[in-house]
């Protein structure tokens, strides 16, 4: 399950086998499980990528800041939480939080261990070499 699901699977009559988040943290000792993030052409000037994933950090920050604001709109996306805002709290938590204004060591080392990983199981057709800006 994903998204809004991870929460919501149990009143569908879903049951829980394997959480993948907790698979991947036994599997390599911890390490977070990277969910997502933001990508840059590397062809463009050092200086506008910096510039960009700071604009991106502020942002990230003042919704962060801003959080009952920031849910306010972000529940009208909402699937299957709109009516049940402190869900809705909980879930934006999980994926808006101190680790999406930095992954942290560990978390860079868990994106590059991830797609190592895929590349090593075919998933990937090269080995991805992952640079982080700012």
């Amino acid at each position: 399950m994903i998204h809004e699901g991870q929460l919501t699977f149990g009143a569908a009559g879903v049951h829980l086998i394997a959480d993948f988040g907790v698979w991947w943290g036994e599997e390599t000792g911890g390490l977070p499980l990277p969910l997502g993030g933001n990508a840059i052409r590397r062809d463009l000037d050092a200086e506008l990528q910096t510039r960009v994933s700071h604009l991106l950090r502020e942002s990230i920050r003042y919704a962060l800041e801003h959080r009952e604001e920031a849910l306010d709109y972000a529940i009208s996306f909402a699937r299957g939480l709109e009516t049940d805002r402190a869900r809705a709290d909980e879930f934006v938590g999980m994926y808006v939080n101190a680790r999406t204004l930095d992954y942290g060591d560990d978390g860079r080392r868990s994106v590059r261990l991830f797609l190592d990983r895929g590349f090593e199981a075919g998933l990937l057709p090269h080995k991805a070499d992952v640079e982080f800006v700012g």
